[in-house]
């Protein structure tokens, strides 16, 4: 466990037109919250904040991050396990910029808002590949998920998202409102986290739950997170402008029909699948796209599983995507199908031609090929740590 100073803050008072604002920490410097989010406040980057266990965003209630703002979590696992969560109605607007990203580490990062302003936005202490130090970043909405009882096998609109105890309503997403907005999450850095909370049950890097179409989310780094970089619950957002760079689990995880877009992307040596791409829970049925992405699926020290990996029913759209550093015993998994409609277009292995297949579990169906040509505009990622790093090799 890290040690915090012993002096704790309230940052939001229950009033919702008087919020408190309170002064740093004597000892650290660090504003330090250990409750819920109940008005709306604006968080400065000549602070850092430092979570003190899981914050929500409560409904109707929106915080606004200001480009540059260091948000650090604190240690701890099970139901301490720290974590920023935004609530069905609530809005995060963590509007940040190439010059002055925000960033959510661990306590045990040493980064301070100095570096940020000086153009250094990797960590000065921490290793890129240290992982669980916290939780990570949950967004909920009320957008359609596709998900059933398990026992009765009856659709639910509404359920609770994982890494949440089932004790806190903040934790349920879902709904029919599928333009629903969550607010802005842009230029965010999110490290470290990835935190136990209990037996084979981590928190994202960054959790998307019934998210709908008018949120915006893009130009977003998850670095060394334990579990999933992003995971998408149903909902119809948009993504764009990914990095994902040592994720202890898969890079990307879609389910319950998340009916959006993934566009131009990086994923770099997940210990998982690069994308592990579910099928519908429930009844109704919807796709996703995921285009314009490169990715590394392995390295000296770590061999990805899987390089696509869906369901007999998954229904996504793949879309010029390479994939470089394979190792042997990686594939494309399930390219046949019975049910569900998943495409391949332009998706290419930097593979030798002639051995294309021992990397395709199944036929090597139209649209998968072996090719040497990069996918993605790193151009738009040279803010992040990884591409500061250069871990970005394209």
């Amino acid at each position: 466990m890290f040690t915090v100073a012993a002096t704790v803050f309230v940052l939001a008072s229950c009033e919702k037109e008087d919020p408190v604002t309170p002064e740093p920490t004597p000892s650290t410097g660090n504003v330090i919250v250990t409750s819920n989010i109940s008005s709306s406040t604006t968080w400065t980057s000549d602070k850092v904040y430092q979570l003190g266990g899981r914050i929500t965003v409560l409904d109707g209630v929106t915080l606004t991050i200001e480009p540059g703002t260091i948000i650090k979590g604190e240690a701890g696992t099970g139901a301490n396990a720290t974590a920023l969560l935004v609530a069905r109605g609530g809005k995060l607007i963590a509007d940040g910029d190439a010059d002055a990203p925000i960033i959510f580490t661990s306590v045990a990062d040493e980064i301070t808002p100095a570096d940020i302003a000086a153009g250094n936005f990797g960590s000065p202490n921490l290793d890129p590949t240290i992982n669980g130090l916290w939780g990570g970043v949950i967004v909920l909405g009320k957008a359609r998920i596709s998900a059933s009882n398990e026992d009765s096998g009856e659709d639910l609109t509404e359920v609770q998202i994982e890494g949440i105890p089932t004790s806190d309503p903040n934790g349920l997403y879902g709904g029919t409102e599928d333009a629903d907005d969550s607010g802005i999450i842009r230029y965010v850095s999110i490290r470290h986290g990835g935190a136990n909370i209990g037996a084979g049950n981590e928190i994202n890097g960054l959790t998307l739950g019934g998210v709908g179409s008018t949120t915006i989310v893009e130009h977003i780094e998850v670095v060394a997170n334990q579990d999933d970089g992003i995971e998408l619950f149903g909902g119809t957002v948009n993504v764009s402008n990914c990095m994902f760079w040592n994720i202890g689990d898969d890079a990307v995880d879609t389910d319950q029909s998340w009916a959006g877009t993934l566009d131009n992307f990086v994923i770099i040596t997940p210990s998982g699948n690069c994308f592990e791409l579910d099928g519908p829970e429930g009844t109704y049925v919807a796709g996703h796209v995921i285009r314009n992405g490169s990715v590394i699926a392995s390295s000296e020290d770590v061999t990805s599983q899987d390089l696509i990996n869906t369901d007999d029913n998954s229904v996504v759209d793949l879309e010029n995507i390479f994939i470089t550093s394979i190792a042997d015993g990686q594939v494309i998994n399930r390219t046949e199908y019975t049910e569900g409609n998943v495409t391949f277009t332009n998706v290419t292995l930097d593979v030798v031609p002639a051995n294309l297949a021992d990397y395709v579990n199944g036929t090597v169906v139209s649209g998968i090929s072996a090719g040497t040509t990069p996918q993605a505009n790193t151009s738009v990622l040279s803010w992040t740590w990884a591409s500061q790093a250069g871990a970005v090799t394209f």
